[in-house]
């Protein structure tokens, strides 16, 4: 599965979502993570109110299970939750990604909670309805 941090040194997971310019991605799976990109966003981000700013977040966001962040707001939040990708809110600004991902992985080898499971499970179900379209598509 795919997971983001909103980061502003690629260490910690210390920028709030509306205002970060950058947002790491990686892989996760139960045997270890893989770092994959990072997303770069500009302009006037910290404008609250502009929720246009949100849009280029969420769409490259659309692959990812779960966001990281520091903050957020309610309306980023509802319009994630409604992608099917969960954010979470780290503890403090003092979280580090690297500490996050290996408990993921952890967390992956035994039983994950609830809202783990549900979040894993929404994405499969989003993915198994794309592939059951691209196979009805002719060609």
């Amino acid at each position: 599965m795919k997971i983001a941090f909103t980061t502003s040194d690629r260490v910690h997971i210390d920028s709030h979502f509306g205002w970060a310019k950058k947002i790491d991605v990686y892989d996760v799976t139960s045997e270890g993570y893989e770092f994959l990109e990072t997303l770069y966003f500009d302009g006037d981000l910290k404008e609250d109110g502009n929720e246009d700013k949100l849009l280029p977040k969420i769409e490259a966001l659309h692959d990812c299970t779960i966001v990281y962040v520091s903050a957020i707001g309610g309306s980023a939040a509802a319009r994630l939750i409604k992608k099917r990708i969960t954010p979470v809110k780290a503890r403090s600004e003092e979280d580090e990604i690297e500490a996050v991902l290996t408990k993921l992985v952890q967390t992956l080898k035994g039983n994950p909670p609830p809202w783990l499971r549900k979040a894993l499970q929404q994405r499969n179900t989003v993915l198994d309805e794309l592939d059951d379209v691209e196979e009805e598509v002719p060609v």
